[in-house]
């Protein structure tokens, strides 16, 4: 076939990127074993019933055309309520644009802000996809690694450190994949006189906002952040919808309307029926509460049957739906510790490493799985750090 272009080609680079483990654990799984996969963010239970029925009402009813690029007016309505609810300031729906997806939302964010050659800093640890979604814009990228032993915060001079002339926005993640870490008012303030100071946007992806355990503090609500700050936003967590592909971008009203001329040439708008069925589950909140609290309970759970483990220690771990443990005492490679793990305990766990330098000598355990599980889960986890020091020893 001819040559295909640079930029498609350059996406995702080859090599090991830590996912193995988690392919592993699945197959072996498929084939019988008695595996706990807990290395995938997807939840264990189905999108609530009443978002069901309201999505097969929608296409009885016929709403099976083209909608708006932006979105269905009813939908940009209900999500800027929820955007207003997230980032604690009023949101208009001329501030919001669907997308398909969070993801969606991102390479969206992406693509407004960055040129080919244009450079932006990425917090990390990090979603997988960051980096990747820079590579597709053309853009360089410098990730800036957050202390582990300060739980993840990101810290404003290694921040300025990385700043470049060509520097032109700023990722963030909170509360954070993979960490479930929850940045302070505190921190995020030193980030936003960052972006003012160097006339920088800042995309701050927020999708696990009611999984944080607590407050969620949003950059766009702090003082002149509302006109440089793009939130990415998901219904895929909060509502249990992560093979629905909604999510949407909020952000400054002219910046929105540039937006509208991508999802022309992209996804040409969303499907009608499951617009409707996001808008009446955003409407009437269908399962966020109790999501919210089924994670809170699963962490608890997890934590309390993790404690007193000398061998692993907690690091994040405020909010969303991950555990991040510390096991570098035990095996700093943190790959091999979880390839052993699969092998030994028969748990699938993600190598901290997956996501950015910060995280290494760690793995990220998803909550993404019921109470007794995650007790046996942890206590599998315990056994195995405790022997593998013995032997090692």
């Amino acid at each position: 076939m001819p040559k295909p272009s640079k930029r498609i080609a350059g996406i995702v680079p080859s090599g090991k990127d830590g996912w193995e483990v988690h392919f592993a654990a699945w197959s072996r799984r498929a084939a019988g074993e008695d595996i706990i996969v807990l290395s995938v963010g997807d939840h264990d239970f189905d999108t609530p019933s009443e978002t069901i029925e309201a999505c097969v009402n929608a296409v009885r009813g016929s709403n099976h055309h083209y909608t708006p690029l932006p979105g269905l007016p009813r939908l940009r309505k209900t999500m800027a309520a929820a955007s207003t609810a997230c980032t604690g300031i009023l949101t208009e729906p001329d501030e919001i644009i669907a997308t398909a997806g969070g993801q969606g939302a991102l390479y969206a964010a992406v693509q407004g802000v960055l040129d080919p050659g244009d450079h932006a800093i990425v917090v990390a640890p990090y979603y997988a996809t960051y980096p990747n979604t820079f590579s597709a814009a053309g853009a360089s990228f410098t990730v800036v690694e957050t202390p582990a032993e300060d739980g993840f915060q990101p810290r404003a001079d290694m921040i300025r450190a990385a700043l470049r002339p060509n520097t032109r926005a700023i990722l963030i993640n909170t509360p954070n994949n993979p960490t479930g870490a929850v940045y302070s008012r505190e921190r995020l303030e030193q980030l936003a006189g960052i972006c003012k100071e160097h006339d920088l946007w800042l995309l701050s992806d927020e999708v696990y906002w009611t999984l944080g355990g607590g407050e969620h503090i949003s950059p766009r609500s702090l003082p002149g952040m509302a006109e440089r700050t793009l939130v990415i936003n998901s219904m895929s967590k909060s509502h249990g919808m992560t093979g629905w592909r909604m999510g949407w971008l909020t952000g400054p009203k002219a910046m929105i309307a540039l937006m509208t001329d991508l999802n022309l040439v992209t996804t040409y708008g969303l499907p009608a029926f499951i617009s409707i069925a996001c808008a009446e589950a955003l409407e009437n909140h269908y399962g966020v509460k109790e999501i919210a609290e089924r994670y809170a309970a699963r962490r608890a759970v997890f934590l309390d049957a993790i404690r007193g483990a000398n061998e692993v220690t907690v690091r994040g771990s405020e909010g969303g739906m991950y555990v991040m443990l510390d096991v570098s005492a035990v095996e700093p490679d943190d790959e091999k510790f979880a390839w052993a793990l699969l092998d030994k305990e028969k748990v699938g766990v993600m190598p901290g490493s997956s996501f950015g330098e910060a995280a290494a000598g760690h793995i990220r355990i998803s909550l993404c799985q019921p109470e007794p599980i995650l007790r046996e889960a942890a206590l599998r986890v315990r056994r195995f750090a405790s022997n593998y020091r013995r032997e090692a020893a």
